[in-house]
């Protein structure tokens, strides 16, 4: 599979990486092997490291030991574990924010073997002097999902906008035909075109962070930069429009969506509801385990999320990785080494490549994993179709330079108040500008 190129530094939500670690000086062992101790960020996937660990401890001779972050406490583990003798020596970097408090600790990967192993050299973390501090476990992508056996029934329909998926291909026609199949969604049997727009409370990021990096990754494509101290906003409306597009033709009156989870939208979607939804690769698990879902792994597809940018006929889907893994440069070299053969072993050997497609279920963006590596479920699967797809370019994950996770919450309770009818989209625009500017430093 032929990967095309990302813009250096800007690649970027949420896949399931699990930081690793060895430890340091006191457990290198009279063999001076070094032993190799995982910090896991992913509760989910505890089970699954610790039997990768085992396995490797049984082939290598390695000792390996899992531990696992709770969750939504990686952050302020790793501050508290980075001081101490057994500090973590392979953990997670959050993008190019996370590498300016983080690279002190970070040593230079650029002669590791996973890290010449990208398929895009682009795709590494990279500081300004050039160097590797960071390298990407996997990929994801995410755009709006849509259920096919709907849009062929809206296809067959007299008069309807479009005859194929083929021809929806920029904004003004997805807005042609969502339209016209909102005005016959009774006949369509669905209760809306969009599933509804979760704004509630840490339900947000869907638009506060996925939705909101396509107008900063235009603005910085256009200024060939890959981080702005200040924002035009000058792709603004671009925004608005997909935006009010998922508000107006959905499932639920715009004054409602405040009120809804991520959880309800995967649901209207997962019970044929909803003929689209915005949503990344690993919502499959969040459609497929619905009760009584409908939808059918061989009827789910993406379409790229267009805005109405010029050219965007050749736009494919938002495509990146929030997450590196980094080496601490202040370990012991045995256990540095003990860590970096592991992390070789795990995504670049047959042993190893196994686990990462079939239990972790990562597309892993190194050389030696081709087409028949991509995890089996269906979004996977479109994600690798448009990372292959040369004629179109990616946007990529620009949402890892946004100032801070306070500045991505006022922007969403600013949607929310916009969608509740009490602010405006001028407001809307001041708040995401002035909060940027702000912690940003202009």
């Amino acid at each position: 599979m032929k990967m095309k190129k990302f813009l250096a530094g800007a690649v970027a939500a949420t896949f399931a990486l699990a930081g690793l670690a060895a430890c340091s000086n006191s457990s290198d062992g009279a063999d001076g092997k070094g032993s190799v101790y995982f910090l896991n960020w992913k509760p989910e996937q505890e089970k699954q490291y610790k039997e990768i660990a085992a396995e490797y401890e049984k082939e290598k001779g390695v000792t390996v030991k899992v531990v696992t972050a709770a969750s939504g406490t990686y952050e302020q583990t790793l501050k508290s574990e980075i001081s101490k003798s057994e500090a973590p020596t392979l953990f997670q970097i959050n993008g190019p924010v996370g590498l300016k408090s983080w690279q002190k600790y970070a040593a230079d990967l650029s002669d590791t073997d996973f890290a010449k192993a990208l398929k895009d050299p682009n795709l590494a973390l990279k500081g300004e002097d050039g160097k590797v501090y960071g390298v990407p476990a996997a990929v994801e992508g995410y755009g709006i999902i849509y259920n096919q056996a709907i849009f062929d029934k809206y296809f067959a329909m007299a008069g309807a906008k479009a005859k194929s998926m083929d021809e929806i291909s920029n904004f003004v026609k997805l807005k042609e035909v969502a339209d016209d199949m909102q005005a016959k969604k009774a006949e369509l049997g669905i209760d809306g075109v969009f599933a509804s727009t979760s704004l509630a409370t840490g339900e947000d990021w869907r638009w506060q962070t996925h939705l909101a990096d396509l107008p900063v990754f235009y603005e910085y494509r256009d200024a060939s930069v890959t981080d702005e101290q200040e924002l035009t906003l000058k792709y603004a409306n671009n925004f608005k429009n997909i935006f009010d597009l998922y508000l107006n033709d959905s499932t639920v009156a715009p004054t409602l969506a405040p009120s809804k989870t991520v959880t309800d939208s995967m649901a209207e979607f997962a019970l044929g509801k909803a003929a689209m939804v915005q949503n990344g690769n690993w919502a499959w698990s969040q459609i497929k385990d619905v009760s009584g879902n409908t939808v059918k792994e061989d009827q789910i597809k993406y379409l790229p999320i267009y805005t109405g940018v010029n050219g965007e006929e050749k736009q494919g889907l938002n495509i990146g990785t929030e997450a590196f893994m980094a080496v601490n440069a202040k370990a012991s070299q045995a256990d540095q080494k003990a860590t970096i053969d592991f992390i070789n072993w795990l995504y670049l050997s047959d042993a190893g490549k196994k686990h990462v497609v079939n239990d972790l279920g990562f597309i892993a963006p190194f050389t030696n994993y081709t087409d028949a590596d991509i995890p089996a479920d269906p979004l996977a699967k479109e994600v690798a179709r448009y990372m292959a797809d040369t004629d179109k370019y990616t946007v990529t994950w620009v949402f890892t330079t946004f100032p801070s996770q306070k500045f991505k919450e006022d922007l969403g309770q600013a949607l929310a108040q916009y969608a509740s009818g009490k602010q405006t989209w001028d407001d809307v625009v001041k708040i995401w500008k002035d909060g940027w500017a702000a912690e940003k430093g202009a």
